[in-house]
């Protein structure tokens, strides 16, 4: 579910590595199947984000984005295409994806493509993030069996955070929809 979450407008980022870090420490030898599932919930929340834009259409990222930049964005996909999303899909936080995905469902890019690029990237970085859990695990159980309280502070006080922020990027999209353009 927080795979789900993670890859939706509403991004929760880098909880999903976090959670499958840790999975996999606590679990060694099962640390692809942590990876297979982080993998599954990113490809259907990413899914479900890209469904709607593809539903929007360029207006909607259009609404959203500049003329000018949704040009760049829509020049990136011409170019690279599926690397435009697999591309994006293997970067850490606090690299920014959810546009990609936007972008992609805007822009009518093929569904079967898209969901390629994105397991392929999802699934690659998740499968070394399980693996550096595995690898490295004791050392990381003890740290969050020591800092847990700080830890789920920090993280909580993140989500709350980037949910504020969305709600405000949210009213800001809203209130600039209702505006007539002007001639």
């Amino acid at each position: 579910m927080l795979g789900v979450a993670d890859n939706s407008v509403i991004p929760l980022t880098g909880s999903m590595d976090i959670l499958t870090i840790y999975l996999a420490a606590r679990h060694r030898q099962t640390w692809p199947y942590y990876a297979l599932m982080a993998t599954l919930g990113a490809v259907i929340g990413g899914y479900i984000t890209y469904a709607v834009a593809r539903k929007g259409g360029k207006q909607a990222m259009e609404r959203k984005l500049s003329k000018r930049r949704a040009a760049k964005v829509y020049a990136t996909f011409e170019r690279w295409g599926f690397w435009a999303v697999a591309v994006p899909a293997l970067l850490p936080p606090p690299f920014p994806f959810v546009p990609f995905l936007i972008a992609a469902g805007a822009l009518q890019y093929s569904r079967e493509k898209f969901l390629g690029a994105l397991t392929l990237g999802r699934l690659v970085r998740y499968s070394i993030v399980a693996g550096l859990g595995a690898l490295y695990g004791s050392h990381i159980v003890r740290f969050f069996s020591h800092y847990y309280k700080p830890a789920l502070t920090i993280l909580i006080g993140l989500a709350v955070l980037g949910g504020v922020l969305t709600l405000i990027q949210y009213f800001r999209w809203k209130k600039s929809s209702r505006v007539p353009a002007r001639r």
